[in-house]
């Protein structure tokens, strides 16, 4: 029987990456298949805005991975799953590549490539300059996710991928922002983000109380 647990967790650990990688591809893969019967004159589900749907689309898509990346060190912890953690970065690369997506959307379909535009946007709508400042700390987190960075940052790696959780509130507000009505979507991501926060708090706050009673 220990054969059997310890052969099944080794075929988890090889093919959890290669595994997740192809599941985080699969929102892209449908929106790309919507793109295509809708190039083709055929059924979709794009809706009657079909750019606009591509950029919410893949907004929320970002925002998933977001809180899918903040759920690895709960699940982690709480259920003695140390393999989640090799999927982490990952996830949050994920998080990263669809945003991009959904801002490279917003240019393509609902600016139509007026780059002068964008300046007017941030100034003239907030929700907007809310989301260009979550995705440029998304960006600075992209950029520094690789072993060279963390071994040139040190510490400081840390304490500068703490801004997962600015943002995570930040996109909330995006979100938020955004809706013109119905916000029960908002909310729910907002209650999902609130509760993974405050778990975070806790375990601080835990840490804390036991590094002062041991230094006792």
């Amino acid at each position: 029987m220990a054969y059997v647990r310890g052969k099944g967790f080794l075929m988890l650990k090889r093919w959890l990456k290669p595994l997740t990688f192809v599941l985080s591809l699969a929102p892209l893969s449908w929106c790309l298949y919507q793109v295509f019967l809708l190039s083709q004159g055929q059924p979709h589900l794009l809706g009657a805005d079909p750019g606009k749907s591509i950029v919410d689309f893949n907004g929320q898509w970002a925002l998933r991975f977001l809180i899918l990346t903040l759920m690895v060190t709960p699940i982690k912890q709480l259920f003695s799953l140390p393999l989640v953690a090799q999927v982490r970065r990952m996830l949050g690369l994920f998080a990263f590549f669809y945003a991009t997506i959904h801002l490279a959307s917003y240019v393509v379909f609902l600016l139509e490539l007026r780059f002068s535009d964008i300046l007017a946007d941030v100034i003239k709508r907030p929700y907007i300059t809310v989301g260009i400042s979550a995705f440029s700390m998304l960006t600075l987190m992209a950029v520094t996710s690789n072993r060279w960075m963390i071994s040139r940052l040190g510490a400081w790696w840390k304490r500068l991928h703490k801004l997962i959780y600015v943002i995570s509130v930040l996109v909330i507000v995006h979100l938020t922002w955004l809706t013109k009505s119905e916000y029960q979507e908002a909310f729910l991501y907002g209650l999902v983000i609130a509760v993974l926060l405050v778990i975070r708090v806790a375990r601080l706050g835990w840490i804390t109380r036991r590094n002062t009673v041991d230094g006792k």
